[in-house]
């Protein structure tokens, strides 16, 4: 099972995460929506499209642009749409 946890509160785990360049894409249904707020933060990846972002909130913190996925990905990278990753502090364990 791999654990994402942030400030000690789990906020996704799953046993089907895929690894893209060392960061695990979670099912979005593994993640607990009521941690996730959408930003309007957007990146663009040349391979893999344009990644939007969510905040994380939790016991009163907030963790800005902590998560990201890929609502329309690139051919390419078609197996990571419906997931979301994590970094900014986020502990990721196996």
């Amino acid at each position: 099972m791999t654990t994402a946890r942030w400030q000690g509160t789990i906020v996704a785990e799953s046993e089907d995460t895929v690894v893209v360049e060392g960061n695990h894409y979670f099912p979005v249904d593994s993640v607990r929506p009521e941690y996730l707020h959408p930003s309007d933060t957007t990146t663009v990846c040349g391979w893999k499209g344009t990644a939007e972002y969510y905040s994380l909130d939790v016991d009163g913190r907030t963790n800005p642009d902590a998560a990201w996925y890929y609502a329309d990905p690139e051919p390419a990278a078609e197996h990571i749409r419906g997931r979301v990753a994590f970094w900014r502090g986020v502990e990721i364990t196996d």
